[in-house]
């Protein structure tokens, strides 16, 4: 898994974190759907959990995914943030993950 971070996701990432300490993760939330494909989603999480997350080094700071989702997702990713959208995007080689993705913090 190769994930990279572009220059304005690292400023806007920059902006929301400040100089709180955490994880940034990408995960597929799955609350109130009903499909239950979930949606990638980017959360700001406090710490890691050992035996589910899987921590991958980028350009830019290190993101966790659960272990049990890295099939669902491309090999190569990228975070972006479009300004004209005001939202984080996740895309792939291949495809657009989420041109909408929420950003989470659960760090307080």
């Amino acid at each position: 898994m190769n994930i990279t971070i572009t220059e304005n996701a690292a400023k806007e990432l920059n902006n929301k974190i400040g100089k709180k300490n955490g994880y940034l993760k990408i995960q597929n939330v799955m609350e109130g759907l009903a499909c239950g494909a979930g949606v990638p989603t980017l959360l700001f999480v406090s710490s890691i959990d050992e035996k589910a997350d899987l921590l991958i080094e980028t350009n830019n700071r290190p993101v966790l995914m659960e272990k049990s989702e890295l099939l669902l997702f491309d090999e190569e990713l990228k975070i972006d943030y479009s300004d004209s959208a005001n939202s984080f995007q996740l895309k792939s080689p291949q495809q657009i993950v989420n041109g909408r993705m929420s950003f989470v913090s659960n760090v307080k």
